[in-house]
């Protein structure tokens, strides 16, 4: 039996998860009706397996409901409480972010932006980004934001595949001391793309520029412009942003999220697992280039009328204090980070959180991964003092919200370190075998999700194919999500990682065909195969196994660094492999499938099992001598 701590807010309602099981259409549509509505829906669910429309018939707009609606209330109420990496601070009210956001609104009307038009968004974290991404939803406009660290070669597939009329960017951010130069990564980007008509840039650095014809400086197009811009009443299934999340093959899929049911789902699940009250000030570190930072750094709290910190840099930078600090600074209430950060802030010991002021925490979240039990305990006894719950959540980037977590802000239930729990009230989630059968308690089995929820995405932008084959052609009427998963007999459910090719490094998806094709493209590499092994700080590290071409004599020491430097340039720092091998060939079936199953067996030092399937199994002695020598 899992330990288990018995902490909670103190709230025992059981009425709504009763509500989501018996009807959970009935139930997500009293949900919606906590937001601003245009004209009410005639119809809560059109399910055409496996597209799904919610309220269909209502109109609505994302931008309307993060600010219009607070403005005669909370208009002076802080809204973001921005720390810069560099030591910049500014605090932006509800009032300033509804004035800068019609503003910028107006901006985009300027520039020829109309509904429907997608925005690239390329921007450090700095308020001007949750700006760009409202201005967008209040005039109908389908955001992509990238996050800033990837590569010019990476943001190139994007912007074609989305076919964005405007990219914003700034001259260049801050990441640990340096100037990351965005400006020049998007001129690299865009060159040849005759649809971007115009790129705004923001003056962030001041560092130096060129400035193209098509570039238009942020202030110079906010100088004069009209603060007043209504907002568009848009369909509740309009689309809302595009997110690039990377796949199992081939280039990064395009998520595809519309308006009404994305934000049912994120004002029901910030309340109820973050119970959030108008005196909270919630911090959640996530990049706003990854999902958690569009749903619970952008649109949930901004729903609520919450203050939250939104900080810019590295979480271990200038020290490793840096946290404890912002913490203490602001009198965060809420704390929700990732296991890869915390198990790199345990490795600094706990005389540094212990030597700042953290009582004004009540509650704490995990995102990302699922957080290792010692991690947790960690977490609740060094940070939380055993006063805070921790609520443990999983979810996607195509589910839009959290779909497994305790909810503290709704009722009271153990918590098990390294369980998520219990599915969110209104999602039916199962553990199943191959055949889609139920496997018995303490199993191990596949994850999926039998009904639909509102915060689903709505397709992959451009492929409603793929779309179909990827999340719903495994088991009939359901959502596969790619994860192995069990559940114990309290009915508590275990994630216990990713059952396709996805590679989670620090709690980023990266995808092991969109490295492999990184890596033979280089002009001396055959053939490649990637996996990842657990890492302590990261979650899990990449390995990469390399068949170089007959006749290269390049010294594979030089080979090595060339390789990274490609990955790093080609995909971007995230996927910098912890390990190269140069192997003389791959283990592979009879049909010649790579068995990256079987190198993660080996480069993790696990037992390799049977290899009678092998076309050729003396490559598994040859990489076992070789990883042994390293």
């Amino acid at each position: 039996m899992s330990e288990k701590f018995d902490i909670g807010l103190g709230h025992n309602d059981d009425t709504l998860r009763k509500q989501g099981d018996s009807d959970f259409v009935s139930f997500w549509s009293d949900q919606a009706k906590n937001l601003h509505w245009f004209s009410t829906w005639q119809k809560t669910l059109d399910w055409r397996p496996p597209f799904a429309k919610w309220f269909v018939g209502g109109t609505i707009n994302a931008s309307y409901n993060a600010l219009d609606v607070h403005q005669s209330a909370k208009s002076d109420k802080p809204a973001i409480l921005w720390e810069g990496e560099n030591g910049d601070s500014k605090t932006y009210t509800y009032g300033d972010l509804f004035i800068e956001v019609q503003k910028f609104s107006n901006v985009l009307k300027s520039l020829g932006v109309t509904k429907g038009d997608r925005v690239t968004i390329y921007l450090p974290m700095v308020p001007e980004l949750p700006i760009a991404m409202l201005a967008c939803a209040r005039i109908g406009a389908i955001h992509t934001v990238i996050f800033s660290g990837f590569s010019s070669a990476s943001i190139k597939d994007r912007i074609e595949d989305s076919k964005s009329k405007i990219v914003i960017t700034a001259d260049g951010g801050y990441r640990r001391g340096k100037i990351v130069k965005l400006k020049e990564v998007i001129d690299d980007a865009i060159e040849g793309f005759d649809f971007v008509e115009h790129v705004v840039v923001l003056e962030r650095t001041k560092n130096k520029i060129s400035i193209l014809p098509k570039d238009k400086l942020w202030k110079d197009l906010m100088k004069t412009i009209s603060d007043s811009c209504d907002a568009e009443k848009l369909d509740s299934d309009h689309p809302l942003y595009i997110l690039y999340t990377s796949g199992t093959t081939g280039k990064p899929k395009g998520v595809l999220h519309g308006t009404g049911g994305y934000l049912t789902h994120l004002y029901s699940t910030f309340k109820w697992a973050f119970d959030i009250k108008d005196s909270d000030v919630f911090f959640c570190t996530a990049d706003i280039g990854w999902v958690t930072g569009h749903s619970y750094v952008v649109y949930a709290p901004l729903l609520h009328g919450a203050t939250q910190v939104m900080y810019e840099g590295a979480p271990d930078f200038p020290d490793v204090s840096r946290m404890w600090n912002i913490l203490e600074k602001y009198s965060a209430s809420i704390f929700y980070t990732t296991p890869t950060a915390l198990r790199m802030f345990m490795k600094f010991g706990d005389d540094v959180p212990n030597s700042f002021d953290l009582s004004s925490l009540r509650l704490l979240g995990s995102v990302g991964e699922p957080i290792n039990p010692e991690v947790w305990k960690w977490y609740y006894k060094t940070i939380g003092k055993q006063k805070c719950p921790i609520i443990d959540t999983w979810w996607q980037t195509e589910t839009g919200g959290m779909m497994i977590s305790p909810l503290p802000g709704l009722e009271t239930i153990p918590l098990k370190p390294g369980s998520a729990t219990l599915p969110i009230p209104g999602v039916d989630i199962s553990v199943v075998d191959e055949f889609g059968s139920d496997v018995p308690p303490n199993t191990k089995g596949y994850l999926i999700i039998k009904n639909p929820w509102p915060g689903m995405l709505l397709t992959l932008w451009g492929d409603d194919e793929k779309y179909k084959n990827v999340y719903w052609s495994k088991y009939p009427s359901c959502y596969y999500p790619g994860d192995y998963a069990m559940k114990d007999t309290d009915g508590y459910l275990w994630l216990l990682g990713r059952a396709d090719d996805i590679l989670k490094v620090a709690g980023h998806r990266i995808g092991t065909a969109e490295l492999e094709s990184c890596i033979v493209s280089d002009c001396d590499v055959a053939e490649s195969a990637v996996c990842g092994i657990p890492d302590e700080i990261k979650g899990e590290a990449i390995i990469v196994f390399t068949v170089l071409k007959d006749g290269v004599t390049t010294d594979k020491n030089i080979l090595e660094k060339n390789l990274t430097t490609k990955i790093r340039i080609d995909i971007g720092p995230i996927a910098t492999p912890k390990q190269i091998y140069f192997v003389s060939k791959l283990p592979k079936t009879r049909s010649g499938k790579i068995m990256r199953r079987l190198l993660k067996s080996i480069a993790s030092g696990e037992k390799i099992g049977d290899t009678s399937t092998l076309d050729d199994p003396s490559a598994v002695d040859e990489i076992q001598k070789i990883i042994t020598k390293n």
